[in-house]
């Protein structure tokens, strides 16, 4: 869970690297282009291109360079980084105890998955919690595979309420028992110890039994990640504490009563939870646009109020009621200060909540709206490219650690806990079809999460990463699942900067410090897709002037390497990997092209772009034929401009182009795979040949007059417009819900 100590030497070399980064650009440009200019041909043409390699060659070295301020910044923290003792964690939730709601929301998920991600929750040591499952499924299923999954998603927050019941029953009996005999003496009894330390053992005995039944259906990684780590990983700690109690007792130490009482409260603060799970498309009072930050919205929208379920045409709505209104048809939801955003195929760790609330609650950090954990990848991956972007995933763990450090921190939507009352300061209303629709999390963008950090640092938030691992998430396990997920981190930074310039010139309005450093580093997280991929692309493809090529460019990449290899193996990987993620990167060009694009599309169009979900599917997704074919495009180009710049004595080039084409081809036989390849290509060029056949109707007169909905019409005013609400208005919601299912089928 804690980060390691940085060590003296490793915190200087830390900072050599940018020394030397910044020192070997320096020297690249006044050796080499500055010289050119001088002594090299005057002409245009030259000009035009020493400028054009000059720009792309900067913009790469910058993205080195902020990759090695925002690392030296993570091991400052992780120097610095105290744990806050158990006993203190206790001492403060025995006197003050906030609300915290966890929301998941989840769609077309697979119910083993999410089960997980709701233990997680559930098991949470936290005193009064409440978590609820938001499930954004089409309410009526297109085939019965997706029915068939409705129906056991539906049932999981009952299921494991019944599982939980018999420890919050047993425990919660416990602590009544002591604060009725106990809770007035100055210290506990050693009896009173001795009673303690068998409720922890059973508390433990309980949690191993049930590791053991699910080690039983376990199938992959995951799943024994989630009995080790959170499971066993609790039940070792409960162990622990029952043999200190035990110990403790036979040695006839003398403990307070306060402490005895906070040591029962915590049993019942782990297994008490309240579940519950929430529909927002069965209600036509809600939208219905097919993303995550609305589902989220949807429900944050509806907390601390009183609601009356009004029947319509178009289905239930929810219509907002005066507190204490009665009727069958009302009811309260409840409000609570914190929430916590958990992505379904997301697990936390024991004390995520527990450590990020009592940080949120300290007197400093009052203006803090969102702290997280930065989510790490599970580990034992079965497939070398689950392994590879896990391992990308842990490096970016590291990298927003020292976002923090510069003020910079943005929001990683796996999870967070948000303080509500942020969320409150940055909400936009609009009333749609009659109904208010609220706005909390911005879904102009897929990347719902940056959009909002932005939103709450022009409000005068600020957010914080925790520097320690409490949580963990899924990684795609194939290429085709990877191209979904890429594609959407690609898209959407473009379209925000614009905003991060209003935040600046506000908070410098209001006399608000913003250093160079931390707009550097939102600059660069926002938008070095978008140069990277297309420096990269001039790279490949031009055959820039030999002269131009120096040494000093290659050695002023090598700090950004050296420190990523060592950063891949402190998080358990081999330092060889930092030449895979290059391969890595050269087959997923295409893919985060693909999403630069798509924002430049958003940005002249006007019109949002789909929220594609990552598949997460046992069986392998589908990649898209252009995704499969363009790599091996880069590969044959690459062979090509290592002949024709040897043919022409330009080594460095040729250099460059062979070692582009050898990592290229070993990232497409490793991480994609000769048969998948020849099997995506051969699907997407026959794909044509398939066509969906509408199921026959009969469209007669008097079809149409039994059709009638009389109830539509009084409602609507007109027979136009009295078409079912997701019709009406979500069409295109129906249809991508429709192929997001064929596709995971």
């Amino acid at each position: 869970m804690v980060h390691d100590k940085p060590s003296t030497r490793k915190m200087a070399l830390s900072r050599l690297a940018i020394v030397l980064t910044i020192t070997l650009w320096a020297a690249y440009f006044v050796a080499t282009i500055i010289r050119q200019f001088f002594e090299g041909p005057q002409t245009f043409e030259f000009t035009m291109e020493a400028i054009s390699y000059l720009l792309v060659m900067t913009l790469l070295t910058f993205s080195a360079l902020m990759y090695l301020i925002t690392r030296q910044g993570a091991l400052v923290r992780f120097e610095k980084h105290v744990r806050v003792p158990r006993a203190e964690l206790e001492r403060y939730f025995s006197e003050k105890q906030p609300d915290i709601t966890v929301l998941v929301p989840a769609v077309s998920e697979e119910p083993a998955v999410v089960r997980k991600t709701l233990i997680s929750a559930a098991l949470q040591e936290y005193p009064s919690k409440r978590v609820v499952l938001l499930i954004d499924d089409n309410p009526q299923p297109k085939n019965q595979a997706a029915a068939d999954r409705l129906m056991a998603t539906r049932k999981l927050a009952i299921e494991l309420t019944e599982l939980l019941s018999r420890p919050q029953a047993r425990f919660t009996a416990a602590l009544q028992k002591f604060e009725r005999q106990h809770a007035h003496a100055p210290t506990a009894s050693t009896k009173v110890i001795a009673d303690l330390a068998e409720h922890y053992e059973l508390a433990a005995n309980w949690l191993n039994r049930f590791a053991r039944e699910e080690d039983a259906v376990a199938s992959d990684h995951v799943d024994e990640f989630f009995t080790e780590q959170v499971v066993r990983g609790l039940a070792r700690e409960l162990q622990l504490v029952a043999n200190a109690l035990t110990v403790s007792a036979a040695e006839g130490a003398k403990l307070s009563t306060a402490r005895v009482h906070q040591l029962y409260r915590r049993l019942t603060w782990i297994f008490n939870v309240e579940l519950d799970s929430f529909e927002r498309k069965t209600f036509a009072s809600f939208s219905h646009e097919y993303n995550k930050a609305m589902n989220l919205n949807s429900y944050i929208s509806i907390m601390g109020g009183t609601w009356r379920q009004e029947k319509t045409p178009d289905g239930p709505a929810l219509i907002a009621v005066e507190k204490g209104t009665k009727g069958n048809s009302v009811f309260t939801v409840p409000d609570s200060e914190y929430l916590l955003t958990l992505d379904a195929d997301s697990i936390l760790l024991r004390d995520y909540c527990l450590r990020l609330v009592y940080f949120l609650e300290q007197p400093d950090n009052h203006r803090v709206a969102v702290t997280q954990t930065p989510y790490s990848s599970f580990r034992g991956a079965s497939t070398r490219i689950e392994r590879l972007a896990g391992a990308t995933t842990d490096i970016q763990h590291i990298l927003h650690q020292g976002m923090t450090h510069y003020g910079a921190t943005f929001w990683v939507g796996a999870n967070a806990v948000i303080r509500k009352k942020a969320l409150e300061d940055i909400v936009e209303t609009e009333w749609v079809g009659g109904y208010e629709i609220k706005r909390y999390i911005q879904d102009r963008t897929v990347i719902e999460d940056t959009e909002s950090s932005v939103d709450l640092a022009k409000h005068g938030w600020t957010l914080v990463n925790y520097p320690e691992r409490l949580s963990y998430s899924a990684t795609p396990p194939d290429f085709g699942s990877l191209i979904v997920q890429r594609r959407r981190w690609a898209n959407g930074g473009l379209l925000i900067l614009p905003k991060l310039w209003a935040t600046v010139r506000e908070r410098k309005r209001q006399n608000q410090l913003v250093s160079r450093t931390e707009i550097m580093i939102r600059l660069n997280y926002m938008a070095s897709i978008a140069w990277a991929s297309f420096g990269l692309i001039f790279l490949l493809a031009y055959p820039y002037d030999g002269r131009l090529l120096s040494p000093f460019v290659l050695l002023a990449a090598i700090p950004y390497f050296t420190a990523m290899a060592s950063d891949l193996k402190y998080c358990g990987y081999k330092r060889t990997d930092v030449l895979r993620i290059y391969g890595f990167n050269l087959i997923l060009l295409p893919v985060q092209l693909a999403g630069v694009l798509k924002s430049l599309q958003q940005a002249l169009t006007g019109k949002k772009i789909p929220f594609a979900r990552t598949p997460k599917v046992k069986n392998r997704t589908v990649a898209p034929m252009t995704y499969v074919i363009v790599p091996l495009l880069i590969v044959g180009f690459s062979l090509f401009t290592l002949y024709r710049d040897e043919a022409a004595h330009n080594w460095g080039n040729a250099v460059f182009a062979g070692f582009n084409a050898f990592v290229s081809m070993w990232a497409i036989l490793a991480y994609i795979g000769i048969w998948h390849t020849i099997t995506d290509t051969w699907l997407g060029m026959t794909k044509w040949l398939y066509v969906e056949v509408p199921p026959k109707s009969a469209n007669t007169a008097a079809s149409q007059q039994s059709s009638l909905d009389w109830q539509a019409v009084l409602y609507h005013g007109n027979a136009e417009s009295a078409v079912p609400f997701t019709a009406r208005g979500n069409a295109s919601t129906v249809a991508i819900t429709a192929e997001k299912e064929g596709a995971a089928a």
